[in-house]
């Protein structure tokens, strides 16, 4: 990939120009008593009537409000400067509380005291995360249930307004949340700002913006007797889910440094960002290295993308009237003009799986969005994700480097992050939820032997015609089982005990290491994998219950509580266990199957479609009602037992008209 080495600069000639030049066109002093009242309250007339209005709609004028705001922000900036750290939280503190992260707030004045190359940059991301959050917590002050996603309709909102003035909101969307005005937060993490392009000036603006809200805020609350309440923060839980690489030690993290300086994914004027993001990483700053990272990785893969796409033009920030090149477009399919994006080609399936898995899938962890919102602790950002991301990075680094840099990919510290990188598989697309799903279940389904059951002798003798009922339902499993024997795996079939050779873990787990595409699923295959799912959540269902239930008539049995029709009951619970496990397994082995063949619902023609659909809600109403029948309030083992025989047939007669998608794979 060849590196223009003239690039100094990510932001187009008029971005540039309003971010860098606009501001600072007014060389008026203002005097800083004009917007803080003798107590550092913000005086917002003052800030307010610095705001310009088209006259022909009485919109924003952006240009012209930059322009004015410029002096005041210097003044700000100066200002700041002017007070000590003791001064600053004595005076500002109280009023950043609203925020739910006053912490955040105190760090980025120490940034304006002490200009580093990426300190501002760094500080105003998590000062726009934290606040947008905050401004979504207010907006649900009004009674909604949730709040727009995009920070540009929050502050658009009539809500906030309601709150804090129509006048007050204009100001904060002149810097933020308006592709129109500065826009900052987005610049920023996006990744288009190159380090100090962005004024410290506006850093200071925003900060004590915040503050100022943070007064409006309390007379608001007192007005209204409201208290306002912060959405929790959003928890990591099974974080050996994300475990894609090794922990990164000293010796991988000095490596790193080299490569970004000769890696050609770098361009050089954003090195001070990934220098930086490997430092805080070191120092145990998770969140902060993050935050770093993530945008230099989109512009990284958008240099990518403009090269094999040619397209040069979208390296650059895009104007408010066109889209900006950013993650959700280098991820997709399709370039807006309809043609193929040749950026998945080049950085092959792992890698677009592992960017799905940690940036767009709606179960993965989302990390650009919910660091970018507001919505994670950046106290207690865990090393684990951070590992994940940065052992991604490195590995890029590697990947996008010159012939010459042979010895670093061949480093033996590095070999286990590449070959980690090239197996990657997605965790988090419907279809490997659906894996997971299907082998907790056989795993629940496997403790029913365990449950603690009455000795047969203080058991009533089952009736004939329940055992010849259940000696029905093992006949059509076998049956079943012996027409899908042909498309499972060697070695697994058994004609002297079909149901206990085949309706094992095992088969499950070989089945569900099967590779499967999960890159830009046809609709389709997500609408069978959404049913499928259905039916494996309800199966899991049927076996928590059954597990809860018999454990519970057990102890109610030997404490002699219960009641004659409950204890009629309870053999009835006990001799239905007995056919259910092998028919729930039957059903997880039906789903594994179909799933392994599950691109081949796309050679189906629509009538035929449909109809396979038809068969497959079937089976989910089916378990859906298993789910009824087994449940404490119902606990109706005989429907069970009919409802099971009708269910078996249908899969029987779908199979043998090999109208399933394993019969189109072959």
């Amino acid at each position: 990939m060849a590196l223009p080495e003239s690039i100094t600069t990510c932001l187009s000639q008029p971005v540039h120009y309003a971010i860098c030049k606009l501001g600072f066109e007014k060389k008026d002093t203002y005097d800083i008593n004009n917007v803080l009242s003798g107590n550092g309250e913000v005086c917002w007339q003052a800030v307010t009537e610095h705001v310009c209005y088209l006259e022909s709609d009485e919109s924003v004028d952006y240009i012209k409000s930059i322009r004015s705001l410029g002096p005041v922000c210097e003044s700000v900036n100066l200002y700041f400067k002017s007070l000590s750290k003791e001064q600053f939280v004595i005076q500002y503190a109280s009023w950043f509380h609203w925020t739910n992260c006053t912490e955040v707030f105190l760090e980025v004045f120490d940034v304006l005291q002490y200009t580093q190359t990426t300190e501002i940059d760094l500080g105003l991301m998590k000062l726009t995360s934290c606040l947008e959050r905050a401004l979504g917590d207010v907006y649900l002050l009004k009674g909604n249930d949730c709040c727009p996603f995009l920070l540009r309709d929050l502050l658009a909102s009539e809500q906030l307004a309601d709150v804090f003035g129509q006048a007050v909101m204009n100001v904060l969307r002149v810097f933020i949340g308006s592709p129109h005005g500065l826009n900052l937060r987005n610049v920023l993490w996006h990744g288009f700002a190159s380090p100090q392009e962005i004024p410290a000036k506006y850093c200071a603006m925003l900060l004590l913006l915040t503050a100022g809200l943070g007064q409006l805020l309390q007379t608001y609350l007192l007005q209204t007797k409201g208290v306002l309440v912060h959405r929790p923060y959003v928890i990591f839980i099974s974080l050996e889910e994300l475990d894609a690489f090794p922990d990164l030690n000293d010796e991988i993290l000095s490596i790193a440094e080299e490569l970004v300086k000769l890696s050609s994914f770098v361009l050089k004027t954003m090195l001070p960002f990934w220098i930086t993001a490997l430092t805080a990483f070191r120092k145990n700053r998770y969140a902060d290295s993050v935050i770093l990272l993530l945008p230099q990785l989109e512009v990284g893969l958008r240099l990518l993308f403009t090269t094999t796409n040619k397209c040069p033009n979208r390296l650059l920030t895009a104007e408010s009237s066109a889209f900006y090149t950013t993650f959700d477009e280098m991820l997709a399919k399709h370039l807006d003009n309809e043609e193929v994006n040749q950026l998945p080609v080049v950085l092959e399936e792992p890698a677009m799986d592992f960017l799905w898995d940690f940036l767009n899938h709606q179960e993965g962890p989302r990390i650009r969005d919910r660091l970018s919102h507001g919505e994670i602790n950046l106290e207690t950002f865990p090393r684990e994700v951070a590992n994940q991301i940065i052992g991604f990075a490195i590995t890029i680094l590697c990947r996008f480097s010159d012939e010459d840099m042979y010895s670093f990919k061949e480093h033996m510290v590095l070999k286990p992050l590449m070959n980690c990188a090239s197996c990657y598989r997605s965790r988090f697309h419907p279809i490997s939820r659906l894996k997971k799903q299907v082998l907790e279940c056989m795993k629940s389904i496997q403790l029913w032997p365990e449950l603690p059951i009455v000795p047969e002798e203080q058991v009533e003798k089952i009736k004939r015609l329940e055992a010849n009922a259940e000696a029905d339902t093992s006949i059509l499993i076998s049956e079943i089982i012996s027409q899908l024997q042909h498309y499972m795996p060697q070695n697994f079939f058994s004609s002297d005990d079909p149901i206990n050779s085949v309706l094992t873990e095992r088969l499950l787990v070989e089945l569900c290491d099967t590779r499967i595409c999960t890159l830009y699923s046809p609709r389709p295959v997500l609408e069978v994998v959404a049913v499928l799912r259905r039916i494996s959540a309800q199966c899991h269902q049927v076996s928590q219950q059954v597990i809860a239930g018999a454990g519970l008539r057990y102890t109610q049995w030997v404490n002699k509580t219960l009641r004659s029709r409950q204890r009629h009951n309870y053999r009835r619970m006990l001799n239905s266990i007995k056919f259910l496990s092998p028919v729930l397994r039957l059903i997880l082995l039906l789903i594994s199957l179909e799933l392994v063949s599950v691109h081949s619902v796309c050679k189906k023609n629509p009538f035929d479609y449909q109809q396979y659909l038809k068969f497959l809600k079937s089976v989910l109403q089916y378990t859906e009602n298993l789910v009824t029948y087994t449940s404490p309030e119902k606990n109706k083992w005989d429907e069970t037992m009919e409802l099971t025989k009708r269910t078996l047939i249908k899969i029987r007669k779908i199979s043998d008209r090999k109208l399933m998608l394993m019969h189109l794979a072959t």
